[in-house]
């Protein structure tokens, strides 16, 4: 997803996994741990549960190596690069543009960002002056072309390259709108990792609470493609299917979870919402209710993997894991497929794969950083 609350639109040892369930290191929040829920005496999906469980143990591994690019252009000197964002207060958008810098500065380009500050009129103003420092290229950051067809439409004219971050549903080139590539995970394989952590974590017998935001068709896709991964599991039950817009959580979600405290009692013990931001705003009313931050339900973000998730993954306090993008890889991979654009080489097709944070393997960072890319990269460059 490319959200946060003020904006609309702009991816074990699993037994060893401590339930930890989170919402920012609040004054006054629950800290009592709890156990995990009780494994059943006979698995109620054993082959769903054993090959959910094979994808979870992968997914939360920290020390695969570069399954990225290896070979490329060499650096082409001299270009210039304009990041337009959706808002920089956007975590996902900020955290790529940081990578993009950082790449730029290692390969010898220059970089300018451009805040839309999250409104159509703004990324509208920012897309058009991007346009009109005609740069080498311009990232369009976390928001729909779609929204920009005009400056798009410029860009393409002026034979600017462009490349998208979460801009379209699907990862590598687009035609419409002409994106040299677009970078983001599957959102197919975030939502099935999702549903699968649920699966394992629960041993196949849990009650589940999705929170999604249906004005957004990329999200009601993702919410439907979980949905599906879950029901190969008969023992996980689907609850209800809450749909909050994400402009809206702070409003709502604190009342939307006390009246499904209520509903549903013990019955609730997993969510997972299409964003990490519903489970900072279900955190008052999870602890209102008494709730342990450690405890039922045990919460799983589909989407971004803000810093603020996992700071209240770390902290157990209502949110026991996020599968996070990686968003450094992913602004050093976005500087790559420029220097492939302007090398008149194909985009790489590179797809990072999906990963789990968890108390248990997070080691207390704010981000999913995996290893070996920036100095792939460097090599790849002729800089290494």
């Amino acid at each position: 997803m490319r959200t946060n609350r003020r904006t609309t639109l702009g991816g074990l040892a699993v037994l060893a996994v401590a339930a930890a369930v989170t919402t920012g290191c609040e004054r006054g929040a629950s800290t009592g741990a709890a156990p995990l829920p009780p494994e059943p005496t006979k698995a109620v999906c054993p082959g769903a549960l054993a090959e959910a469980g094979r994808a979870v143990q992968q997914a939360e591994k920290t020390d695969s190596t570069w399954n990225g690019p290896t070979s490329g252009p060499v650096a082409v000197p001299g270009k210039s690069i304009v990041y337009v964002a959706q808002t920089m207060t956007n975590p996902g958008v900020a955290g790529t543009a940081k990578g993009v810098r950082e790449a730029a500065k290692a390969i010898g380009w220059n970089v300018r960002v451009i805040d839309g500050q999250g409104t159509p009129t703004g990324i509208q103003a920012a897309f058009g002056q991007a346009v009109t420092l005609r740069p080498s290229g311009i990232v369009i950051g976390g928001f729909d072309p779609h929204l920009t067809s005009q400056q798009v439409a410029k860009a393409n004219a002026d034979h600017i390259p462009l490349i998208g971050w979460h801009a379209v549903d699907s990862p590598g080139p687009s035609r419409n709108p002409e994106l040299f590539s677009n970078i983001t995970t599957k959102v197919q394989d975030v939502a099935k990792i999702s549903a699968d952590w649920i699966i394992t974590h629960s041993h196949g017998d849990a009650g589940v609470v999705m929170f999604t935001d249906a004005s957004i068709p990329f999200a009601r896709n993702k919410s439907e493609l979980i949905k599906k991964e879950l029901a190969t599991c008969p023992g996980v039950r689907l609850l209800t299917e809450e749909n909050i817009p994400v402009s809206d959580t702070s409003s709502r979600t604190p009342q939307e979870v006390s009246s499904l405290l209520s509903r549903f009692r013990d019955r609730w013990t997993h969510s997972v919402a299409i964003n990490d931001i519903y489970f900072a705003d279900a955190a008052p009313a999870l602890r209102a209710a008494r709730r342990k931050g450690a405890g039922a339900p045990f919460n799983i973000g589909a989407g971004d993997g803000d810093p603020s998730a996992f700071q209240r993954i770390d902290s157990r306090q209502f949110q026991a894991a996020t599968v996070p993008e990686p968003l450094s890889e992913q602004g050093w991979q976005i500087v790559d497929e420029f220097n492939r654009a302007f090398s008149a080489t194909p985009a790489s097709g590179y797809v990072a794969p999906v990963h789990i944070a968890t108390a248990a393997n997070s080691a207390g960072l704010t981000a999913w950083d995996p290893r070996g890319y920036r100095a792939a990269y460097r090599k790849i460059w002729g800089n290494g």
